[in-house]
């Protein structure tokens, strides 16, 4: 199933709801630069589409093109199934179920599962570093990952939990060692 922000939710179950599926207004406490970041995201993904907003049934701008027409977000085919809606021909707007947009769709579950493989950190940077010591016979332990990388405790732990375990999807094993104390070492 496809992972969907709170926030990305609540816009996909609000458009379900509105008719044509319009998915403005967006929640109140989504504004500027954190909204356009949201809408670009479902855009991106195909969950939203942009459509010509009719100003005569008073339909809500989203934006403004150059040449002065307003546009509007309305959920596609792909968003509406996201949230487990199957959307009826008769009420989606034109263009909601045309295949470039649910084409995305499918694949969508799969890519971030092989996303993380696929990455690789450059070679040279302390991300890449951290990684060396980690694979080292010994492991490393935080002050010597400190030591190597200039990184402060706190960013650290914050880059073995988020970089390597989230992003790269690495595990990471933690153990006491005698006369060490903690070490952390990659487990392939």
């Amino acid at each position: 199933m496809t992972q969907l922000s709170d926030i990305q939710a609540l816009i996909l179950s609000a458009a379900a709801q509105r008719p044509e599926h319009i998915a403005l207004p967006l929640p109140a406490s989504l504004r500027g630069g954190a909204a356009a970041k949201v809408v670009g995201a479902m855009l991106a993904k195909g969950f939203l589409q942009e459509v010509d907003a009719d100003l005569r049934k008073g339909e809500p701008v989203w934006r403004e093109t150059g040449d002065g027409h307003g546009v509007t977000l309305v959920a596609t085919g792909a968003g509406l199934a996201a949230i487990g809606i199957e959307p009826e021909d008769a009420d989606a707007p034109a263009g909601a179920n045309e295949a470039p947009i649910e084409e995305p769709a499918p694949n969508t579950p799969n890519e971030p599962k092989a996303a993380p493989k696929a990455r690789t950190p450059r070679e040279g940077t302390k991300q890449a570093t951290l990684i060396a010591m980690l694979r080292a016979p010994g492991g490393a332990t935080l002050d010597e990952i400190v030591a190597a990388t200039g990184w402060l405790s706190h960013t650290a732990r914050g880059a073995m939990s988020g970089a390597l375990k989230k992003k790269l999807g690495l595990t990471i094993t933690s153990e006491k060692v005698d006369g060490r104390g903690r070490v952390y070492a990659i487990r392939d």
